[in-house]
């Protein structure tokens, strides 16, 4: 039986939040999704980012800093064919065309984490911010994920512990690959917290706004986050996240 063919519909890249001309750096926020679906994207998956874009600008908006949220094709990672890391790299393309040489962060949760991670080969990258990552389960789903492409980078994951949609261990496993071919990786755990990473958000949210601002504008990160990129296996990579981070960061 002949394969039926895709619906014909094109990546876009959404507003610009934050500064809009003499850009210093972008932030591309890629949300999560499902596995296999040719769906529409979802725009509620979309939305969800919203908050964080405006979080993140409204820090770097000393540094010029942009973000747009990455719309997909398709609402599904589907198979080999990966469309989420595809429209990955064709939003970084247009980065380029629009803003010139800047650095830029890939950010995403669930499925768009895991596209981030695969999109992170391209020179623009300069740091990936993956939360509660989305990642396979193990042989049957192919090749193990790549982690070479991370090189160069400074990443940070970050896991709920009673995640029950993505398996914590998965993206500790990959932090540990990873970390053998790039330094600069580190992971944090966050206590008690499901996949949403709601109870512990305001945590959540000043470290995605320390590490992104920091890699992006060259600032100090944290004193938690410098820790854990500078920490060996496993500690680097199991950091607890504190209660009531980010109110020392606060002038």
């Amino acid at each position: 039986m002949a394969q039926q063919a895709l619906p014909r519909r094109d990546a876009r890249l959404g507003r610009a939040f934050g500064a809009d001309r003499s850009v210093q750096g972008v932030v591309l926020l890629l949300p999560g999704g499902q596995a296999v679906s040719t769906r529409r994207r979802s725009s509620r998956a979309a939305a969800a980012t919203l908050p964080l874009a405006r979080r993140l600008t409204r820090a770097g908006a000393g540094e010029a800093l942009a973000a747009h949220v990455v719309h997909y094709r398709y609402r599904g990672w589907n198979g080999p064919a990966a469309h989420p890391v595809r429209d990955a790299e064709w939003a970084l393309e247009q980065v380029v065309r629009r803003y010139g040489d800047v650095p830029v962060c890939l950010a995403g949760w669930d499925m768009g984490a895991r596209a981030a991670l695969r999109a992170a080969g391209h020179p623009a990258v300069v740091s990936v911010l993956a939360l509660a990552p989305w990642l396979p389960a193990g042989p049957g789903d192919g090749a193990p994920e790549p982690v070479e492409q991370l090189a160069g980078r400074t990443v940070l994951l970050v896991h709920g512990t009673d995640d029950e949609h993505t398996a914590p261990e998965l993206s500790y496993h990959l932090a540990a690959r990873a970390k053998k071919v790039n330094p600069d990786v580190c992971r944090f755990e966050v206590h008690t917290d499901g996949h949403a990473l709601r109870q512990h958000r305001t945590e959540v949210v000043a470290l995605a706004e320390n590490f992104v601002v920091g890699s992006l504008c060259d600032r100090d990160f944290a004193r938690p986050l410098a820790d854990a990129l500078a920490a060996p296996p496993p500690l680097g990579l199991r950091m607890p996240l504190a209660a009531g981070f980010g109110r020392a960061l606060r002038p």
